[in-house]
């Protein structure tokens, strides 16, 4: 595991609030910065960076400048705690929080959402980090869930899954029975461009992602 060198006293805060939430009550960034620097001032932390991003979703942790900074000045060695006032101003998905969490355990850095109580340094909030992580998990698994289900029940009615078939078949077969055998959908698009085949819309490019959709929308018309 990789150690951050910070002092452990030392810490950045985080701070969001996204366009509706300007007015909410305890999701200002007024209110934020008075609960992380109440909580500074009895732990004798030493805040040596504010990161603030306004107008942000929370529903991602991508596009958000500020929590890159943030994020780059704990694994830096900048500080050694990342801290948020609430947990929905770091993210307001538990697979992203999760996924955060086990970041940092892996490259050494403190966690801490004060409205929680998670903190991975101590005990109490470690333990309710896994409760979260398998609370993810579970997540995750009903979210595919739901989607198979979603699918299989569209199959059932007659829709039609996946993008319109304006590739041939002949196409089509040969990506999916290379993907089969074990072929990247890197290989496949090189192999595809090396032949010459024209795209479903005519191009001349392949590229993994577009390959990867072909594969996609035909597991899903063989769904039931």
């Amino acid at each position: 595991m990789t150690k951050t060198k910070a002092a452990p006293n030392t810490a950045v805060a985080y701070l969001r609030v996204s366009t509706d939430e300007q007015a909410e009550s305890g999701a200002g960034m007024a209110a934020q910065r008075a609960a992380i620097e109440a909580e500074a001032a009895r732990r004798g932390w030493v805040i040596v960076g504010w990161f603030e991003d306004a107008g942000a979703s929370g529903k991602s942790l991508s596009k958000r400048p500020a929590l890159t900074e943030a994020l780059a000045a704990v694994e830096g060695g900048e500080a050694a705690t990342l801290v948020v006032a609430k947990l929905d101003r770091l993210s307001r998905s538990l697979v992203d929080f999760a996924a955060l969490m086990e970041r940092a355990r892996n490259r050494g850095w403190n966690l801490v959402a004060l409205d929680l109580g998670i903190d991975l340094s101590t005990p109490a909030g470690e333990f309710l980090a896994s409760v979260m992580a398998s609370a993810a998990q579970w997540e995750r698994r009903i979210i595919g869930q739901r989607t198979r289900e979603g699918l299989a029940a569209k199959k059932a009615a007659g829709v039609r899954l996946g993008r319109p078939a304006s590739l041939p078949s002949d196409v089509r077969s040969r990506i999916v029975k290379a993907h089969q055998s074990g072929a990247s959908y890197s290989a496949i698009a090189r192999e595809l461009n090396a032949d010459g085949v024209p795209t479903a819309q005519g191009g001349k490019q392949w590229y993994p992602a577009t390959v990867k959709a072909v594969v996609n929308s035909q597991e899903a018309e063989t769904i039931g």
